[in-house]
C-alpha cells in the first residue's frame, strides 16, 4: 500500500490558493482513477482504492498546513507504513517555475511549513513531489502570493499539470521517477 498526501489548507476560502496545489493534485488523482469516496479520518479527509496493481490511500490533512505532520503520522501509524518507501507528499514549491514538477527523496523543508511539520513527526526520509508555483520576486511578497488564488491565465496550465500527473501516476507508483518526471514535463511543455 502507498499513502499519497496532498498538502493544503482546509476550507472553501483556501481552495484555489497556490498553497493548495497539493490538495488539487490528490483530488485530480482521485477523479482520474475513480478513488473514493472521501471520508473523514486521520484529522483530515482520505480516500482509498487501486491504481493498477497498487493499493492506495489519498490523504488531505485538515489540520492547516503548519500541523500537517499530525495527520500524516496518524495515517502512517494506522496502516503501519514505512515513510521511506510508502509515503509520497505533493506540495507547492516556490523555487520551481510555475507548473514544473520535480520528484525527490528527503532533504530539507526549504521554508515549507507543511513539509517541516511532517519532518518533525516522521523524519525527512519520504518521497516529495514538488509542484512549481514560481516565486513572486521578493520575500516580502511570498505570503500573499502563496495564499492567493491562481490567476485566470494560469488555469489552463494548472489543469494540464494536474491532469497529466494523475494520468501518469502509475509510472511513479511503479518506482520509475525519472520517466514520470520526463513524461509530465514533455506533455505539459508550452507549445509553440
Amino acid at each position: 500500500m502507498q499513502l499519497l498526501v496532498g498538502l493544503g489548507n482546509p476550507g472553501a476560502g483556501y481552495a484555489r490558493h497556490r498553497h493548495n496545489i497539493g490538495f488539487m493534485a490528490v483530488d485530480q488523482i482521485a477523479l482520474v482513477h475513480g478513488l473514493g469516496p472521501w471520508r473523514t479520518g486521520f484529522q483530515g479527509l482520505y480516500a482509498e482504492g487501486r491504481v493498477g496493481a497498487h493499493k492506495l490511500a489519498l490523504l488531505k490533512p485538515a489540520t492547516f498546513m503548519n500541523e500537517s505532520g499530525r495527520s500524516v503520522a496518524e495515517a502512517i501509524r494506522f496502516w503501519k507504513l514505512d515513510p521511506a518507501t510508502q509515503l509520497t507528499v505533493f506540495y507547492d514549491e516556490l523555487d520551481l517555475d510555475p507548473f514544473r514538477m520535480k520528484v525527490k527523496h528527503g532533504g530539507g523543508a526549504a521554508g515549507h511549513n507543511g513539509i517541516r511539520s511532517i519532518d518533525r513527526h516522521l523524519g525527512p526520509d519520504f518521497r516529495r513531489v514538488r509542484l512549481g508555483i514560481g516565486h513572486p520576486g521578493h520575500k516580502d511578497r511570498v505570503t500573499p502570493y502563496v495564499l492567493g488564488n491562481f490567476a485566470a491565465a494560469e488555469q489552463e496550465p494548472l489543469a494540464d499539470l494536474l491532469d497529466t500527473l494523475a494520468l501518469k501516476l502509475p509510472t511513479l507508483l511503479d518506482g520509475d521517477e525519472p520517466r514520470f518526471m520526463s513524461d509530465v514535463a514533455r506533455l505539459t511543455a508550452p507549445q509553440g
